[in-house]
């Protein structure tokens, strides 16, 4: 038997479907539930206690000590006075004994408030007013103004917390380099039978003296050129050579690990410091203890005592051969450059290292100290750095010198001199690293193009003359150039853009 189904008209079942979602949805649990004032000041106590007990007992408003604030947080800002109260109430400044009266701060009126606002200058009373970042409001209030003064997008940024200068402030331009007479050739002297591989001047500026791979060493007048004294007792590659300004001694390092000590008024060799066991690449002397600095292929450098001949301190930390080495009066006494591309910064007393600068990618070959600046750079087939004395800051890259750079030198202008393995020598001065000057000199007859390799570079005394020693059996003396002018040889500087990198 088929029971009749109810008919309704649609309105009606439009309106019950209706219903049906409403009691559905209704109970939202998501809702919050109805505050409860006797809940809410519990949990606000509960809260104050556990993450503000610290800082409860702060200064309270005189006449409202005894009940509490609505806000839980006492804001002074137009009170005239307050008390301290707490466990360590302070007087109002140093020096102020703790009183009765001193324990009651006065603040200063809103009109003086007010007062003091208008006398400050606009940007710095919107700062002082307001230490949040502008809000969008205030964003579109100075829109129309943006575009008739620029400036007040500045005094907006300074309202803001994120006062971000950087958009206002112009890039870096390299400065404009001081101008130096170019160098040219002066004069080529021969007389080694091999590689010339090291250079030292003596203090008096007479006479200079070169070490070389014929195993000699020889003594040249400056002046002249003309061979004074040659000196044979090394038995391979002459690497290094120094000359003391405290003694009459002539200090020499070679391939056949062997450390010398000449003496010159008699020209005989009267010391040997045995205990490199390895070829020895350079040697320093300390400029004012009887401190000599030795560096070789054993990864160690070695600090000697002159007289007793004994080996003060073994530096060791480099990881490769210790290409160079450089002493100093001040701190750090001590600088090496080796192959494992790192220079390191060494604490004479202690003997252990002070730094280690790791910004070279290739083996650092040479090091030179400015003579008037409490600086000095790095040279490297990656880039010449300059760095900052006592930790190694690092102040700029000079880049250009494409080659493996043997050696480096500066004179008291700020000329510097990088000259590299293929026989070029580039001119650069200190302050900006600008690249004034380049020479290739040609090699010396007889000699293959190849063999045109700079090994040691140094200034005489008097900062006139710049000495090479070369793969070609010469040494070649540059000067500076009397007839050139800042209009026959202007300085090609263009202010671009500094790309400097931070390493």
């Amino acid at each position: 038997m088929t029971e009749d189904v109810q008919k309704h008209s649609v309105h009606t079942l439009v309106f019950r479907s209706l219903k049906r979602t409403h009691d559905m949805f209704v109970s939202d649990h998501a809702k919050p539930i109805a505050l409860d004032d006797g809940s809410h000041k519990v949990k606000m106590g509960v809260k104050l206690k556990t993450e503000y007990g610290a800082v409860l007992h702060m200064p309270v408003l005189k006449e409202g000590k005894d009940r509490v604030s609505q806000n839980f947080i006492v804001i002074l800002f137009y009170d005239p006075e307050y008390l301290i109260t707490g466990t360590h109430a302070y007087p109002s400044g140093p020096g102020v004994t703790l009183t009765a009266d001193t324990k009651v701060h006065r603040n200063p009126s809103e009109g003086g408030v007010h007062s003091m606002a208008l006398a400050l200058p606009p940007s710095q009373a919107r700062l002082d007013a307001s230490r949040t970042a502008a809000s969008i409001g205030d964003i579109q209030r100075h829109a129309g103004a943006e575009r008739s003064h620029p400036q007040s997008t500045a005094s907006l940024m300074e309202g803001g917390s994120t006062r971000n200068s950087t958009l206002m402030r112009k890039a870096p331009t390299m400065p404009k380099p001081q101008w130096h007479p170019p160098w040219k050739l002066f004069r080529v002297i021969s007389g080694h039978l091999g590689w010339v591989r090291s250079i030292a001047v003596e203090p008096g500026n007479q006479w200079f003296v070169t070490g070389s791979a014929d195993r000699t060493i020889k003594i040249w007048d400056l002046a002249s050129g003309k061979l004074k004294l040659s000196l044979t007792g090394h038995i391979s590659t002459v690497r290094g050579v120094a000359v003391s300004s405290r003694s009459p001694y002539l200090f020499s390092c070679g391939e056949d690990k062997q450390v010398k000590c000449w003496d010159l008024e008699y020209n005989k060799v009267i010391r040997h410091y045995h205990g490199h066991l390895s070829a020895v690449y350079d040697l320093d002397l300390h400029p004012t203890i009887d401190v000599l600095v030795t560096c070789s292929r054993d990864a160690t450098a070695r600090v000697w005592d002159i007289r007793t001949k004994a080996n003060v301190h073994t530096l060791t930390g480099h990881t490769n051969t210790v290409a160079t080495v450089r002493c100093q009066a001040a701190e750090p006494q001590i600088i090496t450059g080796s192959h494992d591309s790192t220079i390191r910064l060494w604490d004479l007393i202690a003997g252990k290292t002070r730094a280690t600068l790791t910004n070279h990618k290739k083996s650092v070959r040479t090091l030179v100290m400015h003579p008037r600046q409490y600086t000095f750079a790095s040279g490297s087939a990656d880039n010449i750095k300059q760095w900052m004395f006592p930790d190694g800051s690092f102040i700029q890259n000079l880049s250009g010198h494409n080659a493996i750079i043997n050696t480096l030198a500066v004179n008291s202008d700020g000329v510097l001199v990088s000259g590299a393995d293929n026989g070029t020598i580039h001119m650069w001065d200190w302050r900006t690293g600008y690249n004034f000057q380049r020479i290739h000199a040609a090699v010396q007859p007889g000699s293959l193009d190849s063999e045109s390799g700079i090994f040691a570079c140094v200034f005489d005394h008097s900062e006139s003359r710049l000495i090479t020693a070369e793969a070609d059996k010469t040494i070649k003396v540059y000067k500076e150039d009397d007839t050139a002018t800042e209009e026959s040889h202007p300085v090609n500087w263009k202010p671009e853009i500094l790309k400097r990198k931070r390493f």
